[in-house]
């Protein structure tokens, strides 16, 4: 498999949709649409070193809880269970990016990172978006201050006994990264 080049098919802020071309292992030329969130698709410029997202699974000392939110979704026209994260942006590191996200997501501060993944890909069939799960613990009592009007979004947190019960209840809609995580916490009781 080869990739020859891609053509940029719509030219939005935040998110965009390429043809890209490549010959498959028969020697057939064929096209892959693929979204992403950079001016070129990572397949054509090889640049996978830097995470597009971070996704922070905070643990809060003094509550000895996992910290989720409960977030409104477009796409979904419902509630997402999920952890909070954001895009990091130019020139900001990973760390950066988790404890402004971090803050502004949940007004709690984040006051020790326990692990920083590599990014990984959630939907590798349609994007070439990545994330760094950044596991952390942090303090504070939540705030909802510094959403911006597209965000609506609740701090939650959650034992074992309640991370358990979510996850159970096949009514609600998760983030996959942040159930796997959830459903191990509820289970072994660590994150």
């Amino acid at each position: 498999m080869v990739i020859i080049d891609s053509k940029k098919l719509t030219n939005l802020k935040w998110l965009n949709l390429f043809n890209v071309s490549y010959i498959d292992k028969n020697g057939d030329r064929k096209i892959w649409q693929v979204a992403s969130r950079v001016k070129k698709p990572k397949c054509v410029t090889k640049d996978f070193a830097k995470p597009d997202a971070v996704v922070m699974v905070p643990f809060h000392k003094s509550k000895k809880k996992m910290v989720i939110t409960k977030e409104y979704r477009v796409p979904l026209a419902d509630y997402e269970y999920g952890f909070p994260a954001g895009l990091v942006d130019q020139g900001e590191t990973v760390q950066e990016a988790a404890r402004r996200e971090l803050t502004e997501e949940t007004g709690l501060k984040l006051t020790r990172f326990i692990k920083i993944g590599p990014g990984i890909y959630s939907s590798a069939g349609m994007t070439d978006e990545s994330v760094s799960m950044v596991y952390v613990e942090c303090d504070g009592d939540p705030s909802n201050d510094r959403n911006e009007g597209s965000e609506d979004i609740e701090v939650l947190f959650v034992s074992r006994e309640e991370a358990s019960r979510l996850c159970n209840d096949s009514s609600l809609k998760f983030d996959a990264k942040a159930w796997i995580v959830l459903i191990n916490f509820a289970e072994f009781g660590h994150i």
